[in-house]
């Protein structure tokens, strides 16, 4: 868990992605003491985590300490979505302004690493070999990248902002993306291409191609994922 994240954050992602999964689906119950005995903590954050999740309208309380998951999942799991992408368009934005000089040129050098591992995997793969271990370092090192992004904006609130928005957590995610790469090698390559571009507009301070480069990669990623659950 992130230093700067509470227990009820930690347990707002966890039902949410839970939700967003399907792990929990439409009309199932959930007890404040159930959550909280599947995630270790007291009920306390996981109160206020629920309370927070009934506004975004995924679940329905039914009981002072029972609640059911919302049928209408799949608009308001939108919803999120949509946060989600233009909190990562604003990201981009601030990290115009703000970014380093050393923190671009990590960004270039993440990319550089990254080509190497996509050019190892693909030569693994057409000789029929393993590579299991090329796809693990090519998916930390895009994660890298992606962190350092958001460091970039020098914005810590933003940053914690777009952790709790997520519609995926980090692990589940890379689930999704290891089963989606299974399914097909090529997966996501269409968007890793305009990473460069993205360090491109950073260096030039162009906010404008930064964000459209941000929201078009976010909604695309999202997209994909979630067609693949």
């Amino acid at each position: 868990m992130n230093s700067a994240e509470t227990l009820a954050d930690q347990a707002y992602r966890h039902v949410r992605t839970a939700i967003a999964s399907g792990e929990l689906a439409a009309g199932e119950r959930v007890t404040e003491r159930g959550m909280a005995d599947r995630l270790a903590i007291s009920p306390t954050p996981v109160r206020e985590a629920l309370r927070r999740l009934e506004i975004d309208g995924l679940i329905e309380r039914i009981g002072p300490r029972t609640v059911l998951v919302a049928a209408i999942r799949g608009a308001a799991i939108d919803d999120l979505a949509e946060v989600e992408v233009g909190l990562r368009g604003l990201v981009a934005r601030f990290a115009t302004r703000h970014a380093t000089a050393e923190q671009l040129d990590a960004l270039d050098a993440l990319l550089d690493r990254a080509d190497d591992l996509l050019i190892l995997l693909k030569e693994r793969r057409r000789q029929d070999q393993p590579a299991d271990r090329h796809l693990a370092e090519l998916l930390d090192t895009m994660q890298e990248f992606n962190d350092t992004v958001s460091a970039c904006a020098h914005n810590p609130v933003l940053v914690r902002m777009l952790e709790q928005s997520r519609v995926f957590s980090r692990t589940h995610r890379r689930e999704l993306l290891l089963s989606r790469v299974a399914e097909d090698e090529t997966f996501g390559l269409d968007r890793y291409t305009s990473h460069r571009a993205l360090v491109r507009a950073l260096r030039a301070r162009d906010e404008v191609a930064a964000e459209h480069l941000a929201l078009s990669d976010a909604q695309g990623g999202l997209s994909a994922l979630r067609e693949g659950r």
